[in-house]
Parts: structure tokens; sequence; C-alpha cells
């Protein structure tokens, strides 16, 4: 008899999966923990997931929710915790992200981030370029909102310039202005600590998303729960404006 993860895969995964990691605080607040702990447990279920999903599910994209850009009003010693944190990730995996074919990518404006941590992101960008197992899209110091502002202000300075026609702008225009230009829209969003809502994620991209709400916690948040989510997708019908589309696509 197959697993369900074998029948999930058999019955076609979707093509791009992204997670808002939410439920850090309260888990570790529930065991008497600060929060530095579950935001330390919250790097583990992540680095989990994303072994999981390169090595067993065949999804090729994957965007986690990392750092949004409102993020910056929490105490300062929670975003210091946080910043260094994502560094040491970060650092810690790119050698196993090259070797697992893990390509990553970023969606946020990293400039904003401490100097050390730019830095790092973009070192492992470079050095994973080559990956073609798995995109990671990680949303760092990323905004929904000012992503559609600011893909709006470049085609402003393009129009001033005369490289671009009012008439012709259209969705695919605004689209390539994103920081996911060239990465296909989200099949499936899901969002963990039981908050049912975007919270500013995604929004343009996710228009025709799945969306799936689960009260579990982040860093409590499992392979195995993952792979029941998949297959309650896969029973979905999915419209696009009306019309109907096929599993996984």
């Amino acid at each position: 008899m197959k697993t369900l993860v074998e029948q999930v895969v058999e019955a076609g995964v979707p093509r791009h999966v992204a997670l808002i990691m939410d439920g850090n605080g309260r888990w570790a607040a529930a065991r008497g923990l600060p929060r530095s702990a579950g935001h330390r447990a919250g790097a583990e279920a992540a680095e989990r997931l994303i072994r999981f999903v390169g090595q067993r599910l065949g999804i090729e994209y994957l965007t986690l929710f990392a750092f949004s850009s409102e993020n910056w009003s929490r105490p300062p010693s929670e975003i210091n915790d946080l910043m260094g944190l994502l560094r040491r990730f970060i650092n810690d995996k790119i050698g196993e992200f090259v070797d697992e074919g893990i390509r990553l990518h970023v969606a946020g404006d990293i400039d904003e981030l401490p100097p050390k941590l730019t830095q790092t992101v973009r070192e492992a960008i470079r050095r994973t370029e080559q990956g073609d197992r798995l995109q990671l899209i990680i949303a760092l110091n990323y905004g929904s909102r000012q992503e559609i502002v600011r893909a709006c202000q470049r085609i402003g300075r393009a129009v001033i310039a005369g490289e671009q026609d009012v008439d012709s702008i259209d969705e695919a225009v605004l689209t390539s202005g994103l920081y996911t230009a060239g990465i296909p829209d989200p099949d499936l969003v899901v969002r963990t600590s039981g908050e049912t809502r975007l919270s500013n994620f995604l929004l343009w991209q996710a228009a025709y998303a799945e969306l799936h709400f689960t009260g579990t916690f982040w860093p409590a948040f499992a392979p195995a729960e993952f792979v029941q989510i998949l297959a309650a997708f896969q029973s979905r019908e999915r419209r696009f404006g009306g019309l109907k589309r096929g599993r996984g696509e």
C-alpha cells in the first residue's frame, strides 16, 4: 500500500507553495520560554520542511515568509536575535543548499538589513545559482503593498524616460517589476498559528492561490502535516475567474 507521500506525489504536487511561518512567540510562551527560543525552534522547523520538500516531494518553488517589513516595530533585542539567527541559518545551510540543488532567491529590500546579513544573503544567492532541484524564495524585509508601489514607481520612471508607453502597461509589465519576477504565482498559500489573513504577503501573486490556515504554531509544523495539506489541496477544484484547472497547475 502506498504511503500518503507517494499518493500525493503521484497525484501531482503544486508547482509553487508559499508559507507564512507564524506562531514562534506563542509557541515559546506556551512553554514558558523566551521568544528567542521560539524563533530558534522556528528555524529548525523551516530546515526540516526545506529538506523534506527538496528530497521527497518534487515541488519546484517554495516561498517562506521570514521577516516582514512591518516587523521592524518589534523590540530591538528581538530584531537583533532574528537578524543573527537568519544570518547563522543561511551561513550554515549554504553548503547543503549547493549539494542538494537548492537555489536561493530573496523577495524583499535586503539593502535595509544589517550589512553582514545582506552580505551573507548575496553570497548565498551567488553560490546557489546553479541549483535546479528546488527554488527556495525567502521573503525577507518584505511587504506586498510596498512591493507593488515599488513596481509602479519603476513603471512611472520608465514612462517619464520615454521607455514605456502608458497604453502598453498591463499585468505582465507590473509583474516584471515585482521581487518575484520570473517566478510563477503560488498555487497554495499556507499560514500557521490559527490566524486567517495574508498580512501583506504576496497580495498580487496570490490572486488565485488556494489558501489553507492551520492552528499549528510554526515550530510544531511538521512535514507530515504539510503532506496532509497537499492532499487536501489536491481534492479542491481550482477556478480562475470561472475557468477550471487541473490539480497542481
